[in-house]
């Protein structure tokens, strides 16, 4: 993947990684932003607007027989900005299917759907460190 989280550092209990369902067919990357779907399922976060829940933690490889997957909900991890500059201390929501990240707005932090916060300026097309508390 061109646009994997990258781990910076790992907070509380090694992350805290959250194990959730996913689907056997699924292939992930690690470092893939991870989408919140019925009943405890998750998926690769396909769209803006959407229930995140952090990163993969490892790679899952389709029809590998696993139905299961940890995912990082606490940590400082490495992403690209896509969209709009984020400055230090901005809420950050996915920007698109492409696992890169916007600005988020006030609505996605009420809903759940922004992924964390800048701990430095991103600007467009660059990485950044951002701190995921999900």
């Amino acid at each position: 993947m061109a646009n994997e989280a990258i781990i910076v550092e790992l907070l509380g209990n090694q992350g805290d990684p959250i194990r959730y369902t996913v689907a056997d067919g699924t292939g992930i990357e690690k470092g893939t932003v991870m989408e919140l779907t019925s009943p405890r399922t998750v998926k690769l976060a396909s769209a803006v607007d959407t229930p995140l829940v952090g990163v993969a933690a490892a790679e899952k490889v389709a029809n590998d027989g696993q139905t299961s997957i940890a995912v990082y909900t606490n940590g400082i991890f490495q992403l690209k900005c896509a969209t709009t500059q984020c400055e230090i201390g901005d809420g950050v929501s996915l920007a698109a299917n492409d696992n890169t990240i916007a600005l988020s707005s006030t609505l996605d932090v009420e809903k759940g759907w922004a992924l964390g916060y800048a701990l430095e300026q991103i600007g467009v097309g660059s990485t950044g460190m951002v701190r995921i508390r999900k």
